[in-house]
């Protein structure tokens, strides 16, 4: 399955910011922003700290929040590395010129296609929009090719979306990417007029889904994956779209140095996040696609061919997300 990913974020003022740090006692420490959950990172950068001794510190966040602050910061920055959501973050401070070359060793480690073209930022670990459905509420023949036909009368009030969820805007922008700003707009006032339900975020999608209370909804993959995990009885299962459907967008989480480090350390822990023992936590953890060249998914994870995530141009996008969030909203959605 070949994967489009489309990611622009455009970013807030708001700065609340909450502040974790990895017991070390090294001389040596490396400071990371992560708009990635400290659920999902915690572990990871634990491992590093045993292995190298490195201690890790760690501000958590909005990926969005993370790059205003980051540029607000300048070179005064106290951050090495910044990990984001997805690369549009990354790209706004590209723009800013805040944004180191990786090295080679680093670069390499990935395919071509998952990482920036310039260098500055590189893939991490991957995740896959797909529709969650429940079997008992949904035929397999019901199941859609494509994410547009959600709109069809059938699915009046049996989908669950998360409108205001950044995953929910983030593939809302691939759509304006990859059909324009017409078709994103009618298919947003589409899905509101059919009565979609409407929830916080992804894992509360999967519960209701599991519950019944909606026969499916559009989320991340791997949040169904890890319910399936903590409970074996959980009867959502994950449909994937066509392969070409803008439904089938990836979301990347993208890596990157600032310039205003010269932290050797930071070098050592982008090459840690794509060696085997972070990426099979990737894999078998949070059940992402691990995005180091010859690593696979578990095993209970669809295999993907990924296509180009680097190349794309997305400064193409008028305002970002926040015409994005500004649709959602004309839609009739809170965004």
């Amino acid at each position: 399955m070949i994967l489009r990913t489309v990611v622009r974020l455009a970013l807030p003022v708001a700065l609340v910011l909450s502040l974790g740090a990895c017991a070390g006692g090294s001389e040596e420490s490396v400071t990371v922003y992560s708009g990635r959950n400290e659920d999902l990172m915690a572990q990871v950068l634990e491992d590093f700290t045993a292995e190298t001794g490195i201690e890790v510190r760690v501000q958590y966040n909005e990926s969005d929040v993370l790059a205003r602050l980051i540029a607000e910061e300048g070179d005064q920055s106290p951050a090495d590395l910044f990990l984001s959501q997805s690369p549009g973050a990354v790209g706004f401070l590209d723009q800013a010129g805040l944004l180191s070359e990786l090295p080679d060793s680093v670069l390499n480690q990935v395919d071509e296609g998952t990482r920036d073209d310039d260098g500055r930022w590189v893939g991490v670990s991957g995740r896959q929009r797909v529709l969650v459905y429940n079997p008992d509420l949904v035929e397999a023949s019901e199941l859609p090719d494509s994410v547009l036909d959600l709109t069809d009368p059938a699915w009046s009030g049996r989908l669950g979306v998360a409108p205001a969820n950044g995953s929910f805007q983030d593939f809302v922008t691939a759509m304006r990417f990859e059909l324009g700003e017409e078709t994103t707009a009618g298919w947003l006032s589409d899905i509101n007029s059919n009565d979609a339900q409407t929830y916080a975020k992804n894992s509360a999608i999967v519960e209701a889904v599991g519950r019944g209370e909606v026969a499916a909804g559009l989320v991340n993959h791997y949040y169904n994956f890890r319910a399936q995990a903590e409970n074996p009885d959980h009867p959502a299962l994950n449909h994937q779209f066509a392969t070409d459907d803008v439904g089938s967008v990836l979301i990347v989480t993208a890596a990157a140095k600032l310039t205003s480090s010269e932290n050797e350390s930071a070098d050592r822990l982008l090459e840690w996040l794509l060696s085997e023992p972070a990426q099979r936590y990737f894999a078998d953890e949070t059940f992402e696609y691990p995005l180091a060249s010859g690593m696979e998914p578990s095993g209970v994870i669809p295999p993907a061919t990924f296509g180009d995530v680097g190349s794309i141009d997305l400064e193409e996008l008028e305002g970002g997300l926040t015409a994005t969030r500004e649709l959602i909203i004309e839609a009739g959605f809170e965004g």
